[in-house]
């Protein structure tokens, strides 16, 4: 069952990773093996049908194997690593809307479920799954079937995930009150304003948490304090800008939140292990073999 899944995928990837006529499926495709890549993950479910891919986030570590299924339910700076190749993915950004609609209907809405804050969280796949994941793929071989059946495959998808172990944060994620769906606007929050001087405290009030229990429940979601998340965050963009190489190291660290150039020039190299402009230039060599039309994110 994997091999057709693996095989639908293959025959519509474009590049490494591509968007698809399919409203919120995400294709990954790589054929032989790649230096690590900086990514930001948003909220996602990765469906892996072959290669085995490790991320990691701060202290977090996760590895996918061939038949797993990878639920991430924050916007999360990871570095992605595959160990072994073909890799192939299929990617579901999940629909609120629907998954609410969805538990409604199963009338499951006003379930508990054990508090969490979530993060990353991976499963096997059920035979029913790697089914319904494949036939949502396949559509593409039709594109007349894709307006008419893609919302009913997805919803089937949803439900079979509601009834695997990911179940349980599944349901928190339509919660405005859990811990789920608090780090996750904390993080969000971030993202938009990484740039600017962070406040625990006022995010802490405006999440409606303590400090305390903000760090707590953060750093289990990411692997790291909000400050080193927000560190994470103006490195990898750091490090796109110097890709791009329309701007200089010094423009670069004020752009991305430093007031310090020599403070970011430290902690930059601490985080990949060489200056800004070297790293430039070993990024530009590898970017020729990486490119991709659309970014990487499975």
């Amino acid at each position: 069952m994997l091999d057709r899944l693996a095989a639908a995928i293959g025959r519509h990837c474009v590049g490494l990773g591509s968007d698809t006529a399919v409203p919120r499926l995400f294709l990954a495709a790589v054929e032989e093996p790649i230096e690590p890549i900086d990514v930001l993950y948003e909220p996602m479910i990765c469906f892996v049908a072959s290669g085995v891919k490790r991320t990691t986030a701060g202290e977090l570590k996760q590895v996918a194997q061939p038949g797993e299924m990878h639920l991430t339910t924050i916007d999360l700076p990871v570095t992605i690593e595959l160990e072994q190749v073909p890799y192939r993915a299929a990617v579901m950004q999940p629909d609120d809307q629907a998954l609410t609609e969805l538990l409604v209907e199963l009338d499951e809405s006003g379930q508990t479920a054990p508090l969490t804050a979530g993060g990353q969280l991976h499963a096997p796949m059920t035979p029913e799954l790697v089914d319904a994941v494949t036939r949502w793929v396949q559509l593409l071989d039709t594109p007349d079937d894709i307006r008419p059946l893609a919302t009913r495959i997805e919803s089937e998808i949803l439900y079979r995930l509601l009834r695997s172990s990911l179940g349980p944060v599944l349901r928190q994620w339509t919660l405005a009150d859990s811990a789920t769906t608090r780090v996750r606007k904390v993080a969000r929050w971030i993202c938009a304003h990484y740039t600017e001087p962070l406040s625990i405290d006022a995010i802490a009030a405006a999440a409606h948490m303590s400090p305390a229990s903000l760090h707590r429940h953060f750093k289990a979601a990411t692997g790291m304090s909000p400050l080193k998340y927000q560190k994470h965050l103006r490195m990898q963009e750091a490090r796109r800008r110097l890709l791009a190489g329309h701007a200089t190291v010094a423009q670069i660290a004020q752009a991305v939140g430093y007031v310090s150039a020599t403070q970011f020039n430290r902690e930059y190299r601490s985080a990949y292990g060489l200056p800004p402009g070297q790293d430039a230039a070993r990024l530009r060599t590898r970017h020729t073999h990486n490119r991709t039309a659309t970014p990487w994110r499975a």
